[in-house]
């Protein structure tokens, strides 16, 4: 009876989890159109509805301390829990980027906008978004292979920063005029590309879950534990 309650308690957890990381994605794909858009009504929307992200990550983590406590899980049992505690955590960030982002949306003033590096910004957040709804695939499947090629994936928005960070200095150097809006573009670009380094430790999570090895993905650093 109280194996089948912990199961179905680790049900819970999972399906708590994935909801939340659809949010997560949610709020960083709106907060991206309030800046694109200069829409200040939904960047409002994205930073009241990150009460809901952060409620999540409390929910998450009170019910796995007291699965732990009460339970006292081993072996896979245990790393699903670690796994919950730490990847959750992991999306509280990525949601507190996408408000810093909304923020920055409704800082912006009718300064002179750069329409090639909004392009830019709008192409790196659907990568990052892409990020997001492929680690939680392989999350509901466990799916190492995949976890390995998401955080493989964040190459791309590296460089996607990497080149929006030299077309903001250049634009800002040719026409002072840009100098305000420029810094905001490096800083949106700069949280997405945060939020891309979360995604990766999430697979790194995935794989730990899969393997009972914390790996760091991008890097030949591995430790068993």
């Amino acid at each position: 009876m109280l194996r089948t309650q912990f199961e179905e308690d680790l049900k819970n957890l999972h399906e708590q989890f994935y909801k939340m990381g659809r949010e997560v994605s949610i709020a960083i794909n709106n907060s991206v159109k309030a800046f694109i858009d200069h829409d200040k009504e939904l960047a409002l929307e994205v930073i009241e509805h990150d009460a809901d992200i952060n409620n999540y990550e409390v929910s998450l983590e009170k019910k796995s301390f007291e699965m732990i406590a009460l339970q006292q899980p081993v072996t896979t049992d245990l790393r699903t829990l670690v796994t919950v505690l730490k990847a959750s955590s992991d999306l509280e960030r990525m949601g507190d980027h996408a408000v810093s982002i909304a923020k920055s949306t409704i800082r912006v003033k009718g300064s002179k906008r750069v329409l090639e590096i909004e392009e830019d910004i709008e192409q790196m957040a659907g990568m990052v978004t892409e990020m997001v709804d492929d680690v939680l695939d392989a999350y509901v499947i466990t799916d190492e292979k995949k976890a390995k090629d998401v955080a493989k994936s964040d190459t791309a928005v590296n460089q996607q920063f990497s080149s929006i960070y030299k077309k903001c200095i250049d634009a800002m150097k040719e026409n002072p005029e840009t100098v305000v809006v420029g810094a905001d573009y490096l800083q949106v670009a700069g949280y997405l590309e945060r939020i891309g380094d979360y995604v990766t430790n999430i697979c790194e999570w995935i794989v730990y879950l899969k393997t009972g090895k914390i790996s760091e993905l991008n890097s030949n650093r591995t430790e068993e534990i």
